[in-house]
């Protein structure tokens, strides 16, 4: 029955059974009446969650890597130089797809554990008086090392510099979780993902689209077709797709949206945080770290766990899956091995995440780490229990 346990990865996450249902659709005409009567509210919904004033919402079916790729290839053209920092797994998976689309991509080098670095940005765009960088490209939430980044500091660079660069943010494993206010922060293209935040299966790509990035694409030459901005518009004037999307996953779109806002967003982001910061609060009582650097960096949807000299914490994800049937996220790239991660995003509750620490530990002492069985659900049931009502007075 290990089917029943709640998954602790940063994605795909726990489905809520509403959505699920909602999803679960009969077979349904993509091109009538009936479709935008589903359609037409999730994009509204979209439009709230990203806190856009102007712009388009462009839903693709895809995962949040096409959505990548819907904003490069809308936008830009072959040689053209954005500007990028690598600073975890994510971040350079992003550089990577531009490289490969020919593109100049200039890259700041950043340590693991560390966020986009707001000051280095800032300076190139500043160096830049030809303005030949043509977008800015920034990782919310590098969900590789829990590391939150500043995209109003990135914006204030920008505007120091007068620089007309566009600005595009994957928000994948942020959005829906954690505040995001793309006009606020000037955001040109923010791209989200159906299963993180939203609660969804992973299959759509969901993107707001500025009226900036909007103009751009009429001179970008990069080759798109299933993922041309100008195709997915015209269709949208009727209400319709240019091919057949994936109705069920549409209709529960508008689910999620509606269950977002029953709890309301700020109670949403509130409740993200207090289950992040039990988590902390747990793995400071095992004597261990999280992989972000300081305080302010630090993720409300996944921590990645510094795990102790001579553990892996590789070993601690695979016998959490094969011994107990709990998922956790291994560590990634410049920090495999070094880190696990626990997910804490989207459809979880308090219950559920001391289930995962409890878990975590039951298998630190399996591998005869120097942990104390109780140590970390403790240090998290304390914090939870001194917050739960005023959480609850604010849901109330």
């Amino acid at each position: 029955m290990s089917t029943q346990n709640p998954v602790f990865i940063p994605g795909p996450t726990n489905i809520p059974d509403e959505i699920r249902k909602a999803c679960d659709i009969p077979t349904l005409d993509h091109r009538s009446p009936a479709f935008a009567r589903i359609f037409k509210p999730a994009i509204a919904g979209v439009r709230r969650v990203l806190g856009m004033d102007q712009g388009e919402v462009i839903v693709i079916p895809s995962t949040g890597t096409g959505g990548w790729e819907a904003a490069v290839t809308n936008t830009l053209s072959p040689g053209d130089t954005v500007l990028t920092a690598r600073f975890g797994m994510f971040s350079h998976r992003w550089i990577d797809l531009c490289q490969r689309h020919g593109l100049n991509v200039q890259v700041i080098e950043t340590e693991w554990g560390m966020g986009a670095p707001v000051a280095e940005i800032a300076a190139a765009l500043s160096a830049d008086t030809a303005h030949s960088i043509k977008a800015v490209l920034v990782t919310h939430n590098e969900t590789a090392t829990g590391v939150r980044s500043d995209i109003a500091g990135v914006r204030a660079g920008l505007d120091a510099a007068a620089h007309p660069a566009m600005l595009f943010v994957d928000g994948v494993s942020s959005i829906g979780s954690m505040p995001f206010d793309m006009a606020g922060w000037g955001v040109d293209i923010a791209v989200a993902g159906s299963q993180k935040g939203f609660m969804l299966p992973a299959g759509l790509a969901i993107l707001g689209v500025s009226p900036k990035a909007l103009n751009a694409m009429e001179n970008a030459t990069l080759p798109r077709t299933f993922f041309d901005f100008r195709d997915m518009l015209k269709s949208y004037a009727t209400g319709g797709y240019p091919y057949t999307p994936p109705v069920g996953l549409i209709a529960g779109l508008a689910k999620a949206i509606e269950l977002l806002e029953e709890e309301g967003l700020e109670h949403v982001y509130a409740r993200h945080h207090r289950l992040a910061e039990a988590t902390r609060r747990a793995v400071g009582a095992w004597g261990m770290t999280p992989c972000a650097a300081t305080p302010e960096l630090y993720s409300d949807t996944v921590t990645a766990v510094v795990v102790p000299q001579g553990c892996n914490g590789t070993d601690l994800v695979q016998l959490a899956a094969s011994k107990y049937g709990v998922a956790f996220g291994v560590g990634l790239g410049e920090v495999a091995g070094k880190v696990f991660r626990i997910g804490h995003l989207g459809m979880l509750s308090d219950v559920m995440l001391l289930s995962g620490l409890a878990t975590a530990e039951m298998c630190m002492a399996d591998l005869d780490w120097n942990v104390q069985l109780g140590s970390g659900v403790a240090a998290a049931q304390e914090y939870l229990r001194n917050s739960a009502d005023v959480a609850l007075a604010q849901a109330a």
